[in-house]
């Protein structure tokens, strides 16, 4: 089987045994005579379906009954509007700008409310994550709201920010499932699950109990209320039933491959491989400041457009796909998601060691 090293920032790399399987259920599900993409979602079969994925997420993060846990339509980018027109309510929402996803649902919250950009990272381009351990908040603030890891520049959050009692709300779209993770430090925690979990177009969440409004907002639609989704199931109308499925699938694969520990472990191992590299190469260096690079995405360059471009014309030649680095960044980026063989990053060093043996003048 040909398998292409695919480095893609998502939609991204998924385990061969859950294609695998996905392939073997796609027209007959358990002996049910349908697809999952077929089925009523009203069905007990659904149902069980959304029901063990739905526990399977839990228990992988362990998250207590108090937090409900959605499977919402829309991508991240949705949310970016969602979160303050639930939260916000007439207070300020508190952002720690990181780059272009944070850029993003600050643009939106301004929409709602008042917003309070209370750090940024913007001045050097987005390569470091700011000092969050003494920030100063407005008295009505509402939330304070981070995104997790940069999928564009390659940084991730190794401490979450003091908050000082305000609740945090997390856009963990490009780490998700990829560590282990204290639930209780959020408020609320979201993400599009194309990068580390499952098929564009679904976004699971939890949010604590206490932050959700217990009654109708007059002024928001109804499907951008989170309310309705609780209250829902999840299924206030029709979901994405076969990425749901699909995700299940995923978090079966990371229990039964050690849970969220063992992901780190292979996650660090693989970024080790790549940084090690670029810390010692002559041609090639990372973007972003050490203390604060991504475990998930490593963007790098040669400092040179032309010689950027032959690495990644050569490099698709060679069976690697979707190294070409964000448009508003350049250079390159490989994006190593949990599913990812390490053997695929080892392969990836050896290329950009005879690449630079052949190319450095």
């Amino acid at each position: 089987m040909h398998r292409a090293y695919n480095f893609s920032a998502g939609p991204a790399v998924l385990p061969v045994e859950v294609l695998q399987e996905a392939a073997a259920d796609m027209l007959d599900y358990k002996g049910c005579g349908m697809s999952v993409m077929e089925m009523s979602h009203r069905s007990k079969m659904f149902q069980d379906i959304i029901d063990t994925a739905e526990a399977d997420f839990r228990k992988i993060i362990g998250i207590p009954d108090n937090y409900k846990v959605l499977f919402l339509h829309g991508g991240a980018h949705l949310d970016f509007a969602m979160v303050p027109m639930n939260f916000q309510q007439g207070g300020t929402g508190v952002y720690i700008n990181t780059g272009s996803w944070t850029k993003k649902a600050i643009k939106e919250a301004k929409k709602f409310g008042k917003v309070c950009v209370a750090a940024s990272s913007e001045d050097k381009n987005f390569t470091y994550i700011p000092d969050c351990s003494d920030l100063e908040f407005p008295e009505d603030s509402k939330y304070l709201y981070i995104c997790e890891n940069n999928t564009i520049f390659g940084t991730e959050y190794h401490k979450l920010p003091n908050t000082k009692g305000l609740p945090l709300i997390s856009d963990v779209s490009s780490n998700f499932l990829s560590r282990p993770m204290n639930i209780n430090d959020y408020a609320m925690i979201y993400g599009g699950v194309q990068k580390n979990i499952g098929p564009a177009g679904l976004v699971i969440a939890a949010i604590r109990e206490d932050l959700i409004p217990t009654e109708e907002l007059p002024t928001v639609p109804t499907m951008l209320q989170y309310k309705t989704h609780v209250d829902g199931g999840s299924m206030y109308n029709t979901p994405n039933c076969w990425s749901i499925y699909v995700c299940g699938l995923v978090f079966k694969w990371i229990l039964a491959n050690g849970g969220l520990e063992a992901m780190a472990k292979r996650n660090e191992e693989k970024a080790a491989l790549l940084y090690n590299y670029l810390d010692n190469s002559k041609m090639f260096h990372g973007t972003v400041v050490k203390e604060d690079r991504s475990v998930m995405n490593a963007p790098f360059t040669t400092g040179d457009k032309d010689l950027d471009a032959q690495f990644i014309a050569e490099s698709k030649k060679a069976n690697f796909e979707n190294l070409k680095g964000h448009r508003s960044v350049g250079g390159m980026r490989a994006s190593m998601y949990n599913a990812m063989p390490k053997a695929w990053v080892e392969e990836l060093v050896t290329f950009m060691e005879d690449f630079e043996k052949r190319n450095l003048k």
